[in-house]
């Protein structure tokens, strides 16, 4: 994810100099490695560029100027195409203008302009043609979505990632992760073209592997790992096993990828280390001058312990969080503030409070929708884009809310048709994933993954509604865990993080929660199941139905309730 950063360094800045950071594993001399000349370069330039941004990250009331000039960007170029016209956009247009002209439209809204576009016929969404088209990871439907990636797409990534690293680089004080090499665990770079298209040329894959592929050669030849070659590899265990082969004696500086993927090739690393003379314990003693590991593509909890053992306790964590519809927000002061949204990344956004969202009624989410400067602390909102491939007021499908507005920070709560409200309690991800961290963390217990469903109340079932968790924990604990204990102590945690679910357990409309501790190597069977196997796949923490549930009731030979 982070190679793309390198192609700003393409234009010539002024250099500063730059620190190099090198990390002594206990019981061994430091051992200074020279970098090389164009990592020394790129280094310097990045140290100039983290005192602007720092600078940057200190003035206020930014972020408004900033969306306003994004929108008056975007719509020039919006106006030239078949749906701009059709929606009446017009450049120079005021913020008001545009959300009173264009409707706000969901992605089964855009599936049959973007077949228009994947056919080959230009000007539909954005000017002229596009070739690329990433997918989503389905986590909701199942299925992956197609999104485009226009030129202009590439460049807010370019810019998005950049000011992201930069973010880094300012709160650390230096560049010292360019004097090394960056592992990205990423998707395949394999693309797929679309069958059945004459005359035009129409790719499909994942959005990593097509922003790598449109990277410089230098910057892959200077940092990128684990190289063209490997990266090429189309399934992840043959991918993740040439990885760790490549990479076990390189100098890696930054290791970025998901949660769950940077969990599984830490374990595989350190498993390859077996006949080494003394066995590691962590990543960093394998690689001295590893500093920072970047997590995105889902919220980082649950997996903060286990990266933090399996990386070594002075690596530091930069999370990001990245949508294939656009680069959305990353890390600037300690995570527990939230992420600072980007703002002046070429993206236009827009906020439904939650609790006016009914994707039944498109025709009323509209008038619901609010620019950044009228959002409110606290508040869950859908979370709308307006990008450079031509989606305007686009649904994306996440829930955020905003733990300040100066500057705008906000948290990743869920999706918008992933969270239990069969009785009416709204719970997200967040919430859940909090409640669930908190009780581990009290225990010293580590989690591998979790879901929760719902158990509806039904004549031949529970007289009320309740939520059904399947956890998968690490073996091995002092304390041993049990399903009634996990039940109360998550029933606490959720009535003071949910309100709604506080109101309804009083009035006896739900009632305590149900607790599945499955055996280990539960999740991974059902991933392999399921299909979920590729970098870009997630796991969907919980659902308003018994999907997933039903499935991991057939693997694990438990009956619901």
């Amino acid at each position: 994810m982070c190679g793309a950063l390198l192609r700003y360094c393409e234009n010539p800045v002024s250099f500063a100099s730059g620190r190099q950071i090198r990390l002594r594993p206990k019981g061994q001399r430091d051992c200074l490695k020279l970098a090389h000349p164009a990592q020394s370069l790129v280094s310097f330039g990045i140290g100039i560029q983290s005192v602007r941004t720092k600078l940057h990250l200190r003035r206020r009331r930014t972020a408004v100027p900033a969306q306003e000039k994004a929108l008056a960007a975007l719509l020039p170029r919006l106006a030239l195409t078949q749906q701009g016209r059709a929606d009446g956009i017009e450049s120079g247009a005021k913020p008001a203008q545009f959300a009173r002209r264009v409707p706000v439209r969901f992605h089964a809204d855009y599936a049959p302009l973007i077949e228009r576009m994947i056919r080959g016929e230009p000007d539909v969404l954005w000017p002229g043609r596009c070739a690329f088209f990433a997918e989503s990871a389905g986590t909701a439907t199942g299925t992956p979505k197609l999104v485009p990636m226009t030129e202009e797409m590439f460049a807010h990534f370019r810019q998005a990632e950049l000011d992201a690293l930069l973010y880094y680089t300012a709160r650390v004080g230096h560049g010292g992760i360019f004097r090394g090499r960056h592992l990205l665990l990423n998707g395949s770079t394999v693309l797929t073209p679309i069958e059945g298209i004459k005359e035009h040329e129409a790719y499909r894959g994942n959005l990593g592997g097509i922003i790598t592929l449109n990277l410089p050669k230098w910057a892959e030849r200077h940092f990128l790992e684990p190289g063209a070659e490997i990266s090429r590899l189309p399934e992840w265990g043959a991918r993740l096993a040439a990885t760790v082969a490549r990479t076990r004696a390189r100098d890696v500086t930054l290791l970025a990828g998901i949660p769950r993927w940077l969990v599984g090739f830490a374990e595989a690393m350190l498993a390859d280390q077996s006949n080494a003379r003394t066995q590691p314990q962590h990543l960093q003693a394998i690689w001295p001058n590893l500093e920072c590991v970047i997590v995105g593509g889902t919220a980082l909890p649950p997996f903060t312990t286990e990266l933090r053992r399996l990386c070594g306790p002075e690596v530091k964590s930069h999370q990001v969080y990245p949508a294939v519809e656009g680069f959305i927000a990353a890390q600037d002061a300690d995570p527990q503030q939230g992420l600072r949204l980007l703002c002046n990344a070429g993206i236009y956004y827009e906020f439904i409070p939650i609790a006016d969202f009914d994707a039944s009624r498109p025709d009323r989410l509209a008038e619901k929708a609010v620019p950044l400067a009228g959002v409110k602390t606290g508040v869950d909102y859908a979370l709308l884009m307006t990008t450079p491939a031509g989606l305007c007021r686009y649904v994306v499908g996440d829930v955020v809310r905003f733990t300040g507005t100066e500057p705008p920070r906000i948290i990743y709560v869920g999706r918008t048709d992933l969270q239990l409200n069969s009785c009416g309690e709204r719970v997200h991800e967040h919430d859940l994933t909090s409640a669930l961290v908190r009780v581990c963390e009290r225990h010293r217990w580590t989690i591998i993954n979790f879901h929760v469903a719902p158990l509806k109340p039904t004549a031949a079932g529970p007289a009320r509604g309740r939520h059904e968790w399947w956890i998968e924990l690490r073996p091995g604990t002092v304390n041993t865990p049990t399903g009634p204990l996990f039940e109360s102590e998550l029933d606490t945690e959720l009535r003071q993080l949910t309100p709604l679910y506080d109101t309804l357990r009083n009035q006896g409309v739900l009632e305590a929660p149900l607790a599945r501790l499955v055996m280990p190597g539960t999740f991974a069977h059902w991933m392999k199941f399921a299909g979920v196997h590729d970098a870009h796949c997630k796991m969907p923490r919980c659902r308003g139905d018994r999907i997933v549930a039903d499935e991991f009731a057939q693997i694990a030979r438990f009956n619901p309730e």
